[in-house]
């Protein structure tokens, strides 16, 4: 019949289905999407190449395999974070780590001596060397106060006891160490950053002090592992006078 051979559908050849494959619109998805090949979105929208490391193919997640031999991945310790505004009386859960980050202009160490009640529960590098000056060589005084404060900071948290520490400095490798040993045992975690006027700040310690100081205003420090951070300065340092672990109302 006329019809039917008019209406017969060609067989299409190779050529003509790849390049339609290779020239048909991406899905809406895609479009959507705008996804490059690393995973993260692709602003430009330009093609790109990126290699993938073997032990990275199997789709995203924590606990994908490791190459032998490499390194276990840390532990995700991010949160959200409260920023909370300076008084003069702060309560915090009993079992909470807080710690105190300041230059040495601020005194950490002293300020957790003076505002800490419970008894036993401030502890600082500086409390630590002052113990151990005389019983140590002072090549080893560094490292063995070290393990000292970490193994005391453990042993209240492994009893499920408040513990305030008083770092020396804004470096976050410090911070790092104790916000693990509680995050482990789900220990809550808090932060406090002591400020201190610029022209008494070593000029090594400005800008770091200045990178933590945007970060917990901008409610970031969450990515640290903080669930709360509380920023202390000027009048509001001196007017600090009470750091307290009791159970609300509502927690009883």
């Amino acid at each position: 019949m006329w019809w039917a051979s008019a209406h017969r559908r060609r067989p299409h050849s190779t050529v003509t289905l790849l390049t339609r494959r290779a020239t048909a619109s991406p899905s809406r998805g895609a479009r959507d999407r705008g996804v490059g090949d690393d995973g993260r979105v692709n602003d430009k929208g330009s093609t790109r190449s990126v290699k993938i490391a073997a032990d990275e193919r199997t789709g995203w997640s924590s606990e994908r395999p490791r190459r032998d031999g490499a390194p276990a991945r840390p532990v995700d310790v991010s949160v959200r974070c409260r920023v909370l505004a300076p008084v003069d009386r702060m309560r915090y859960s009993p079992g909470s780590l807080v710690v105190v980050v300041g230059a040495a202009a601020s005194e950490p160490a002293r300020f957790v001596e003076r505002v800490v009640e419970e008894r036993g529960a401030a502890l600082s590098l500086t409390r630590v060397r002052a113990l151990l000056a005389g019983q140590v060589s002072e090549a080893d005084l560094e490292s063995r106060a070290q393990e000292l404060l970490v193994a005391a900071v453990l042993k209240r948290l492994q009893a499920n006891q408040s513990v305030v520490v008083a770092t020396d400095g804004p470096d976050a490798s410090e911070r790092e160490r104790y916000v693990r040993l509680a995050h482990r045992l789900g220990r809550p975690r808090h932060m406090i950053l002591l400020d201190a006027p610029v022209d008494q700040l070593p000029v090594h310690e400005r800008r770091p002090l200045n990178e933590l100081r945007r970060s917990l205003d901008a409610g970031e420090l969450g990515l640290e592992g903080f669930q709360t951070a509380l920023r202390l300065g000027g009048p509001a340092l001196t007017d600090f006078k009470r750091l307290v672990f009791q159970r609300s109302a509502a927690q009883d």
